[in-house]
């Protein structure tokens, strides 16, 4: 669980990424989550865009994305949700205590 001083953390580093995935009227599935987990171990702090023709609501699809890949949750902003998962191999970011 990431404290607040960790979260702010982590929002500070993720402001200046473009989203790299997008969840559009598939809505989330296994091989996307796949996808998200790899990436989340290659790049530990990401953003996935929801985009308008998603029948799903954003925080049901965070959910749906955190529960898929163990990731945390660090942000929901407009259509963008920001995520981070430490990474087992090639950690690259320090958290804050």
């Amino acid at each position: 669980m990431l404290t607040g001083k960790q979260k702010r953390f982590l929002r500070s580093e993720a402001h200046h990424l473009n989203p790299i995935f997008q969840v559009g009227k598939g809505g989330v599935n296994e091989n996307m989550i796949n996808q998200l987990s790899d990436a989340l171990e290659a790049r530990e702090l990401f953003k996935v865009s929801v985009l308008q023709n998603c029948e799903e609501d954003k925080n049901t699809v965070a959910e749906q994305i955190v529960e898929g890949t163990g990731a945390e949750l660090v942000q929901i902003i407009g259509n963008t949700i920001v995520l981070y998962k430490e990474s087992r191999e090639n950690k690259q970011i320090r958290l804050p205590n």
